[in-house]
C-alpha cells in the first residue's frame, strides 16, 4: 500500500489550478512537482486528477468549484486549514502505517554525492549528451552553456557527466572510467533510458525541462 488520494487535497489542487497562468499544469512543473513531494503522490497521478478537476467529473468537484473559484481569499483560508492540520506533511504520524512509495520522489532529490545534481537532471543530460558528438562535449559548446544556464550549475559540470556517459557509451568503446562519485548514478540512468527507445528519452527529457521555466 502507498500514500493514498484524501478528498480534502481537491483545495491544494485547485489553489495550484488557479494559479497564474491559470490552467492545467505540466506534469513536471516545479508547481506540480513540490505538491506531489508534499503529498507523496506521483507528479502524474495530480496531472491526472487535475484533469478531473477540469472536467468536472464529480457533483463533489462541482460543488468545490461553485464554493472556492471566485472566492480566493476562502480557497486560501481552506487551504492554510488543511496545511495545519495535526500531522499533515509528516510522515511520522500522518502516514503511519502506511507504506511511503519513494520511487518518484528520489528523482528530485538532491544526490548524496553532488548536492547540485538530482536523478532527473542526469536524465537530462543525457538526453543531451546523444543530440552531441564527443569532441562537443566540451564547456565552450552552446547547448552545454544552455543547459547548464537552465539547471542552474556549472557548465564543467555537465562535461563531468558526459564524460561518465562517453565510458558506458558501448558505441565508443571506451574503457577508463572517471573516478567519482557520480558514475554510480550516471550508470543506474544510463541502464534505464541509454539502450531504450531515444525518442522516449527525449519525449521525456522535454517534460522534465518544464521544471526549470
Amino acid at each position: 500500500m502507498i500514500a493514498k488520494w484524501n478528498d480534502e487535497y481537491w483545495l491544494l489542487l485547485m489553489q495550484l489550478y488557479l494559479r497564474k497562468p491559470m490552467g492545467t499544469k505540466p506534469i513536471y512543473s516545479r508547481d506540480m512537482v513540490d505538491l506531489a513531494l508534499e503529498l507523496h503522490l506521483p507528479p502524474k497521478y495530480l496531472y491526472g486528477k487535475m484533469l478531473q478537476l477540469r472536467r468536472l467529473d464529480t457533483p463533489r468537484i462541482e460543488h468545490l468549484w461553485n464554493t472556492y473559484a471566485k472566492h480566493p481569499m476562502k480557497l486560501s483560508k481552506g487551504v492554510q486549514l488543511l496545511r495545519r492540520m495535526q500531522g499533515f506533511n509528516n510522515a511520522t504520524s500522518f502516514y503511519e502505517g502506511v507504506e511511503v512509495s519513494e520511487s518518484f520522489e528520489t528523482e528530485f532529490k538532491p544526490l548524496p554525492d553532488c548536492g547540485q545534481l538530482t536523478p532527473m537532471m542526469l536524465v537530462i543530460i543525457l538526453d543531451q549528451y546523444f543530440r552531441l558528438t564527443p569532441n562537443t562535449m566540451v564547456e565552450e559548446t552552446a547547448e552545454i552553456k544552455s543547459l547548464a544556464q537552465m539547471m542552474d550549475i556549472p557548465p564543467s559540470l555537465i562535461v563531468e557527466v558526459m564524460n561518465i556517459y562517453q565510458a558506458l557509451d558501448p558505441c565508443l568503446r571506451r574503457t577508463t572510467m572517471p573516478d567519482t562519485p557520480l558514475a554510480t548514478h550516471c550508470k543506474q540512468v544510463w541502464k534505464r533510458y541509454g539502450n531504450d527507445d531515444p525518442i522516449k528519452l527525449a519525449a521525456y527529457a522535454a517534460q522534465l525541462h518544464e521544471y526549470f521555466r
